[in-house]
């Protein structure tokens, strides 16, 4: 058995779909552990590209049953859509997708509230997708959210939408100057995407005890990145969920100790979308570079990424914050045109130097990164490289730096979106 918790070790964006598409093929189940459809996961196979929000990225590799755990926040119309786009694509869901009845539900005044917040923000603005996301984990935590069972029972929904209405037309009005939201209207709209959702919604956490008692094959999927985590990231600017490996367990149901692997997700070079702190990254012409090598724009609003070189103080960070014990380095093959590469291996903060990654936003925003340049490889990774040792020396070099620092073995080496360019080194 191997219980295996695939974690974005950056600001999210690192390439995790690609990664468990490609490891679900021997996967028994695929598990979304967090967050909602402000994550894209764009896979890349026979010619094809899909973006996933919700419905797991092993979907299309192998015969894996793909769950939604209850950690997740559920937009119905989003899932409902992105259903009907992967069985269009010719996949069969009825046996393949479940949906925890415990994941709660992004409902249209989540929506509301997030965008007309943000706006409300200003300058300050975090920089949310305006999806509902931050605003349903609110309601979670409040305890006044409505969850997948509640669609399943028609009479408690639409009383709970009219309690929830109560005090939001109450903020709408008085504090954001926007009109009100009618509950019946509300309640009518949910009714198509509820019956069609309804056969998918189940007990995910039995489902999941008995997998793990018949030692089947997991994976579990994280949405954003280490560095937004709401308790340990870049604070404010974070994401409303846990996206580390401990979430992957309280948003899943399996326990700690059914886990067997952590995997960490890292770009060869840094990106960020939103607001807040980024030691390493380029306000020049190399910034921009990186971005249009590496087509950085973000999968779910098409924003540009910021751009910057790899920080190894914060990948190291993120390699304690999970217990990392392997990694994956995604888009080495955007580094082939660069004559020069640096890392930042030390952050200087006002004359003092420091290799520990500061939590402290006033701190974060005053660091200098300290840098190690090596010297480009100007050739490509991706050509029918199967390899490690087929690569260009210097990306080798570059490689073989990255996984002394952090101490913990890169496994798989990305050199392209698609599934052949990959190498495996188990």
């Amino acid at each position: 058995m191997a219980v295996r918790i695939i974690v974005g070790a950056q600001w999210g964006d690192e390439g995790k779909g690609k990664v468990v598409d490609l490891l679900s093929k021997s996967a028994d189940f695929v598990v979304r552990y967090q967050g909602g459809a402000n994550a894209g996961h764009t896979l890349k196979f026979d010619d094809r590209e899909v973006v996933l929000h919700l419905i797991p990225s092993g979907i299309f590799n192998g015969d894996a049953r793909c769950v939604i755990a209850n950690g997740v926040v559920v937009d119905p119309k989003a899932l409902l859509d992105e259903i009907g786009h992967v069985e269009q694509m010719g996949v069969d869901l009825s046996s393949k997708l479940s949906i925890s009845e415990s994941a709660h539900v992004i409902l249209p005044y989540h929506r509301i509230l997030d965008q007309v917040k943000e706006k409300s923000r200003g300058e300050n603005a975090i920089g949310t997708t305006g999806r509902g996301i931050g605003p349903a984990y609110v309601s979670k935590v409040s305890r006044v959210g409505i969850r997948m069972s509640d669609l399943l029972t028609p009479g408690l929904l639409k009383e709970k939408i009219e309690h929830n209405l109560a005090d939001i037309n109450k903020a709408l009005i008085h504090i954001y100057n926007e009109p009100v939201l009618d509950a019946a209207e509300m309640f009518e709209s949910l009714k198509p995407s509820v019956e069609r959702i309804k056969p998918f919604i189940c007990n995910t956490a039995r489902l999941l005890h008995d997998a793990v008692d018949n030692e089947k094959e997991i994976l579990l999927e994280g949405a954003q990145g280490s560095l937004l985590d709401l308790d340990h990231g870049t604070y404010p600017y974070v994401t409303s969920s846990s996206p580390t490996a401990g979430g992957a367990c309280t948003g899943s149901g399996i326990p700690p100790t059914a886990v067997t692997h952590v995997m960490g997700i890292t770009k060869a070079y840094c990106t960020r979308v939103g607001n807040g702190p980024f030691p390493s990254e380029l306000l020049d012409s190399t910034g921009e570079e990186l971005r249009k090598q590496g087509m950085e724009f973000g999968a779910t609003t098409g924003r540009p990424r910021r751009c910057g070189w790899l920080d190894l103080v914060a990948l190291q960070y993120a390699v304690r914050l999970n217990g990392l014990n392997e990694l994956t380095l995604t888009k080495l093959d955007v580094l082939d045109a660069f004559d020069t590469i640096k890392i930042c291996t030390e952050y200087d903060i006002e004359g003092q130097r420091t290799d520990i990654f500061p939590l402290s936003e006033k701190k974060l925003c005053k660091v200098n990164p300290v840098y190690k340049t090596m010297e480009g490889w100007k050739g490509s990774t991706t050509r029918n490289i199967a390899k490690l040792s087929s690569l260009p020396e210097n990306a080798r070099k570059y490689i073989g730096y990255v996984e002394d620092f952090i101490g913990v073995p890169l496994r798989i080496i990305s050199t392209g979106p698609k599934r052949s360019e990959t190498i495996v080194r188990y």
